[in-house]
């Protein structure tokens, strides 16, 4: 029904977590009416995410440098309290906050031996060694 290009367009925003067939349809149809510098600011955005965005080497938040802006910043509390969460969302909405002035520790994922993930498997003893 759909020209290839756009139904190419549809299956990869159904590759976004929440997107079905209607949504996905909605989102390349106002990529069509977008102006091409949008298009070409939303395409590069893309790719510069999967290529400089990674771990930060301390505690494993999402950053673009070798230390994130929390691990840089010499004003934050460095004492033995770390806040240990499951994921880079979570530094990222309790950073929004603004109510947590220390450090964090962002593990791989959550214990679940149902789905057979170990300790061993969530980065664990990168806490520890900290």
């Amino acid at each position: 029904m759909y020209p290839d290009s756009i139904k190419n367009l549809i299956e990869s925003f159904k590759y976004l977590p929440s997107i079905g067939e209607k949504t996905a349809e909605r989102l390349a149809f106002s990529v069509l009416e977008m102006e091409g510098e949008q298009v070409e600011l939303f395409s590069s955005s893309l790719l510069e995410v999967k290529e400089k965005i990674h771990k930060c080497e301390i505690c494993n938040t999402l950053t673009d440098k070798d230390k994130c802006f929390i691990c840089s910043d010499i004003s934050r509390d460095d004492s033995n309290v770390l806040c240990v969460v499951e994921d880079s969302k979570s530094v990222f909405l309790f950073e929004k906050l603004g109510m947590f002035r220390g450090k964090y520790h962002v593990l791989d994922g959550l214990i679940s031996p149902l789905d057979g993930v170990n300790p061993e498997d969530i980065g664990l003893s990168k806490l520890i060694d900290r």
